[in-house]
């Protein structure tokens, strides 16, 4: 289970892109779109799409966040993200 901290304007850019900014789509569509691609595949094929689609949705995942999102993809189990806004 991973853990991170937002501000309330990035909230909406994790579920939804809220703001119509440069995102195509909203960073929840991307991971699920790269946990049906890379599951059982190496942590290092999914992690710079993952950094990729967190920067286009201006959202302040560390390498850490990314790391564990990857390794969980890797493994097939559900990724639970507990969000404290601040």
């Amino acid at each position: 289970m991973g853990e991170i901290s937002v501000n309330s304007t990035a909230l909406g850019r994790l579920l939804t892109d809220s703001t119509g900014a440069r995102t195509s789509r909203p960073y929840q569509e991307a991971f699920a779109e790269l946990a049906d691609t890379y599951q059982g595949k190496p942590v290092s094929g999914a992690l710079p799409l993952l950094r990729r689609a967190a920067d286009e949705a201006l959202l302040g995942f560390t390498d850490a966040d990314l790391r564990e999102q990857a390794q969980t993809i890797r493994s097939g189990e559900p990724y639970v993200l507990r969000v404290r806004v601040t």
